[in-house]
Order: structure tokens, then C-alpha cells, then sequence
């Protein structure tokens, strides 16, 4: 019973019964050479009680030193399995060259090498087999099919029997595979390792008619589209869907069922890869000195991670986060083991600071990600967002023209487009500055523009998912509140791909498909948690923010877009301004910005970016005498 009960056979045990199954099949093979009757008579008949302590005395000693006896039966595996064959045809191999032996010293051999081969091919079946056979009846035993659950399993190549494999391994996982689902099943019925394999078009009847807890995708390369479509179906029958991860993470090579993880509510916001233009990319940033601002933060490390894959002669990494920068450090020596960087602790709206680091430095690229972005905080304080959102870009504009940087990349935000409040309007005035400064020098001044990224600092998701686990409520500022939304992966490649396109002056705005409606990305996060609305998590609406749009855009009325050569990436087409009339006007601005008069800043806000309307602001009021 020590083999079919949870706790561990002793491996003493396991190495007794392999001698005796090694002893059994040595006799058997002599049994069949000589047809079940051997000549006592015969030479082999005397020497058969030797040649068997021979031959298990060469099978123990290489059963110790290769650990066949080690492992746990009831989770035998394929490599167990190879594992019992090296060592047993090592063993025959041995057992030949001391037939040799035998045959040049008395002229005859000490077992028939018919025998030694019966021999291997037993041995190595019934060692195998019998393991096999108790994993299947251990699994049987302690895995009823009245205690197991059904799982269903998304693909039918070799990720779908390996993800099949580990749920049989894991004993406590108590799962049983319902069925295989396939995408082009149209040769009617067929069936994989015994179970049956249906089309994605019935996953839907699936589950309504049987009680499925998981839907197990084991396709590590699925098209988000794809991977979108299950979930959707499997929420909506409140069945968790999980994700085999790539191959890169298993461990020794091998998938367990507890790496298989839960999807989450990235995985159902990705869209298709996007196809970079690398040569151009290499071409721009191999072998460049490349300064990063806000580097430590989400969408800054982001451009740090993916630029190293371009080879940069050296990183210059700005932000005035210690704490995240010292955590950025250690992973580019621990994760990525890349040495050519310097760590700067300091502040864009420190101009001789700035200034100081592109005379020692002298980057050729620079990404600019440094701003402060969170709406609300920046309508309450507007002259700290003029001082840092424009002053900042200013003083790392003014020092890449002057220190003759090749590419300046800034990162801006969807909400520049017809600002409503102090965060879009103070990006879109730094937008009007570099587009206009890049008129007069020769650093080709390169402005991106997207919207909200997952799991940014300060984004809906990672507060969501904080609210959720602390058992609710999520509080919504409006039911019919709308955002774009992006990975950070995906919106770092096309910052670096825009930037290796541009020429100097284009605002680059991406498609951000389609507007996702906060409620229903609420309601989606709810439910993969395996909550339920109202009942287990409320949604508390809380009222629009100050300076808070219902819907984002990345266009105003005046403005429309060229295409590029990436389907991804547009130029939007802007009104342009002299550098001599804007600067002055924008240096204005920072001068009362530092005065600290709230409602004089953002009245020269309003003159300088005629289409900013404040919306749910005190600043409201400028509106209504301006009109």
C-alpha cells in the first residue's frame, strides 16, 4: 500500500522491487532462449545462478549511482522513464563487454547475447510499465471521478498534452480534462489521448452543460483577439480561465499545474504584436548615449528595458524617485545584466543641474517621460505643473539644442487634445514649444501621444484591483466614463519606433483601438476575481474629478492625421507658431507660475491654448468671462 498512498514510498523499497523485477526478467530471458527448457546438461544451466547475481549486481550498482530508484512513482514521468532506459542499456553494455571477456579467456560467452537483449527490452518495459501502471491506479484511487472537476483545454498541439500532463501529475489539483478545444475541428469527431476534441465555435454549449471550473489555454502564442474571445465567453458562465506561461519560466524544463496562472485584465486589453522596424531603431540607438527622464517611473523603465535591446553605448538615467531608481538599478544587474548606464538622481526643473549633465554626458537621443500627471493633484496646483511639465521640458529642450542632441522624444497625453484641465493644457503648451523650437535648431524635436497605459502608476487597473482585494467598494467617478487604454509594453515600442521615424516637428499620435467603458472594465475585473457585482463588491459612483473628461480624444476639431508607413502610428496635422512669439508668451507663464497666483497661470493658460475649457473646475468661471 506504501505505493498508492499519499505519503512517499520508501526508496529502499522501490530499489528492492526493481532488483527483483531485474532478477525475474534475467531468468525469464533464459527461459524463452531455450524455450522454456534448458539443458541441464548445457554450459548456460551451470552457470545461470552466476550469470544472475552478475547481472543484478551490475543493475544495483548503476540503479544507485543513476537514482532510478529516487523517484516518486506515482509521478513518474518521461523522464523518469529515460532515465531507467540509460541506466539498463549502460548496464546490458557492461554485461557484453564482460561477455568478452569471458569468451577470450574459457572461449565461450558467459550469457548468450540473445539472452542480454531479452533481457534489456524486459527489464526496461516492466520497470517502466510498473510505474506507469501505479501512477494511472494511485491517480484512480485518490482522484475519483466523483471528487474531480472538469477542465476544459484550449489547443491540441504539444502545450495542450503537456498542460494535460502536469494536471495529471499534481495529485492535489483533483482535475479531470473534459475536453480538448480546437480551432479548425472539421473533420468531424475525433478524440486525443482518449478524450474528445471540439471546435471553439461549442465552447459555449460546453460550459452551459457541464459544470467547468477551468479553461485552461495552453497556446503560449495566442492572438489577444483570441484569447479575448474565451474569456469573454467563459465569464459569462463565471468559469476561470487560465494561462499556460511561456516555455522560458517552467521549471527545469518541466510545467507544474501551479505555474499555470489566472488570467487577468492585461491579458484581456492586449492587441497583436506590434512589428517593429528594428533595423531603423538599431540604426538610431546602437552605440548612442541615450538620456531617459523619469526613468525609474512605469513608462520610463519600460523605455529603459526595451531600449538595452538596441545596444546603446550608454544609458543616462534621470528621475528624482530614489527609492525607484534604486529598484530600476538592481534589476538591470540582476535581470538583465547590463552595466553601461549611470544613475542620475536629480530634477528637470533644476536648469544648471540639467545642463551640467548633457556637458559631461553629451547624449545624442534623449527621451523626455518626466511630468506630473495626475489630474486632480495638478487642477489643485496648477503652478507646480507649469513649473515641472513645461519648465522641466523646456530646460531639457534648451540643453539638447545647445549640446547639438540628435533626436529629442517627448512623451505627451491624450488629454493635450482640447484640454478640460491643468494637466492636458500644461503638456499641450509643452507640445507648442518643442514642435516650435524645432524650427529654428537642428535637433529634430519628435512629440508622442497616446493615452492611459495598464498598470501605470496612478492608473484605474492597479486602484481597481487594490479596491477589489480589500473586499470593495470600487469607486467610479462616472457610469458612462470612457478611456483608451494600452499596455506599457506597446506604447514604449511605438514611442521608440516614432522616434526612429521622425524627422523633427510631427506629433505622432498611435491608434489606441477602441474606447473601453470604465463600468465594464469594473464589472470585467470583478468577475475574473470570481466576485459578483453588488453582492460580493459594490461600485460606488463618486462624481467627476476636477478637470476629469467623461471621454478622452486624440484629435481636436482643427486638427486631422497622415499615415505613416506603421498602421499604428499616425502624424497629427496642428497649427504651428512662431518660436519667438510662443517662447515669450510660455516663458511668461513660468514667471507667474513662480509668483504663485493660481487663477492668473491658468488664465495665460487659456490664452495661450485658446481651445482649453475647463470642465468641473473653479477655473470654470474664466470660461464664462472669456466667452
Amino acid at each position: 500500500m506504501f505505493l498508492f498512498s499519499e505519503k512517499n514510498s520508501p526508496r529502499w523499497l522501490v530499489f528492492v522491487i526493481d532488483m527483483l523485477i531485474v532478477a525475474v526478467s534475467i531468468f525469464s530471458a533464459y527461459l524463452l532462449r531455450f524455450n522454456f527448457s534448458i539443458p541441464q546438461e548445457e554450459y548456460w544451466f551451470r552457470k545461470l545462478p552466476l550469470a544472475i547475481i552478475c547481472v543484478v549486481s551490475v543493475r544495483a550498482i548503476l540503479s544507485y549511482i543513476g537514482k532510478t530508484y529516487a523517484g516518486i512513482v506515482r509521478y513518474t514521468s518521461a523522464a523518469d522513464a529515460q532515465r531507467i532506459f540509460l541506466v539498463s542499456l549502460t548496464g546490458t553494455l557492461i554485461l557484453s563487454l564482460i561477455n568478452f571477456i569471458s569468451h577470450y579467456y574459457v572461449h565461450k560467452f558467459f550469457i548468450p547475447f540473445s539472452i542480454l537483449i531479452i533481457d534489456f527490452i524486459t527489464t526496461v518495459f516492466v520497470m517502466t510499465s510498473g510505474r506507469l501502471m501505479v501512477k494511472e491506479l494511485h491517480a484512480q484511487l485518490i482522484n475519483t471521478s466523483s471528487l474531480r472537476r472538469s477542465v476544459i483545454i484550449y489547443g491540441t498541439e504539444h502545450y495542450a498534452l503537456i498542460s494535460k500532463t502536469a494536471l495529471d501529475r499534481d495529485t492535489g489539483s483533483r482535475y479531470k480534462v473534459l475536453a480538448f478545444i480546437d480551432d479548425n475541428q472539421s473533420k468531424g469527431s475525433r478524440k486525443l489521448g482518449g478524450i474528445p476534441v471540439y471546435d471553439l465555435a461549442q465552447l459555449d454549449t460546453l460550459l452551459k452543460k457541464n459544470e467547468v471550473v477551468h479553461v485552461i489555454i495552453s497556446t503560449p502564442e495566442i492572438a489577444p483577439s483570441k484569447k479575448q474571445y474565451i474569456a469573454e465567453i467563459c465569464l459569462k458562465h463565471n468559469t476561470r480561465v487560465l494561462n499556460v506561461p511561456a516555455p522560458s519560466s517552467w521549471i527545469n524544463g518541466e510545467l507544474s499545474f501551479k505555474q499555470i496562472r489566472t488570467i487577468n485584465i492585461d491579458d484581456l486589453l492586449e492587441r497583436d504584436t506590434i512589428k517593429l522596424d528594428k533595423e531603423k531603431i538599431q540604426i538610431k540607438l546602437e552605440n548612442k548615449v541615450v538620456l531617459i527622464t523619469g526613468a525609474a517611473g512605469s513608462i520610463g523603465s519600460e523605455l529603459v528595458r526595451q531600449i538595452i535591446l538596441f545596444h546603446p553605448a550608454k544609458l543616462i538615467l534621470l528621475d528624482i524617485a530614489e527609492t525607484q531608481l534604486y529598484d530600476l538599478e538592481l534589476d538591470l544587474q540582476e535581470n538583465y545584466h547590463f552595466i553601461n548606464y549611470e544613475i542620475i538622481l536629480g530634477d528637470i526643473r533644476n536648469r544648471e543641474r540639467i545642463e551640467s549633465l548633457f556637458e559631461q554626458y553629451r547624449p545624442q537621443v534623449v527621451f523626455h517621460a518626466a511630468a506630473y500627471k495626475h489630474v486632480p493633484m495638478l487642477e489643485n496646483n496648477p503652478s507646480e505643473a507649469i513649473i515641472t511639465n513645461i519648465q522641466g521640458t523646456i530646460n531639457m529642450a534648451d540643453m539638447a539644442s545647445k549640446y547639438c542632441v540628435t533626436e529629442f522624444v517627448m512623451i505627451s497625453t491624450d488629454k493635450a487634445v482640447n484640454p478640460t484641465g491643468i494637466m492636458g493644457a500644461s503638456k499641450r503648451i509643452a507640445e507648442i514649444y518643442i514642435q516650435s523650437l524645432n524650427a529654428i535648431t537642428h535637433t529634430h524635436f519628435i512629440t508622442t501621444r497616446f493615452g492611459n497605459v495598464l498598470g501605470s502608476n496612478g492608473s484605474v487597473i492597479p486602484r481597481f484591483k487594490s479596491q477589489i482585494e480589500k473586499g470593495g467598494p470600487i469607486t467610479l467617478t462616472h457610469p458612462e466614463i470612457t478611456r483608451y487604454f494600452m499596455t506599457i509594453p506597446e506604447a514604449c515600442q511605438l514611442v521608440i519606433e516614432a522616434g526612429a521615424m521622425g524627422k523633427g516637428g510631427e506629433i505622432f499620435i498611435f491608434d489606441m483601438g477602441q474606447s473601453i467603458k470604465i463600468l465594464d472594465l469594473a464589472h470585467k475585473m470583478i468577475t475574473l476575481a470570481k466576485l459578483k457585482v453588488d453582492k460580493d463588491i459594490k461600485i460606488v459612483y463618486t462624481g467627476l474629478r476636477p478637470g476629469e473628461k467623461l471621454y478622452e480624444e486624440l484629435l481636436n476639431k482643427e486638427e486631422h492625421t497622415l499615415p505613416t508607413h506603421h498602421p499604428r502610428i499616425m502624424i497629427a496635422k496642428v497649427r504651428e507658431y512662431e518660436f519667438s512669439q510662443v517662447s515669450q508668451e510660455i516663458k511668461y507663464l513660468v514667471t507667474l507660475a513662480y509668483k504663485g497666483n493660481s487663477t492668473e497661470v491658468v488664465r495665460k493658460m487659456k490664452t495661450i491654448v485658446p481651445e482649453y475649457v475647463s470642465n468641473n473646475s473653479p477655473y470654470e468661471e474664466l470660461d464664462k468671462i472669456n466667452s
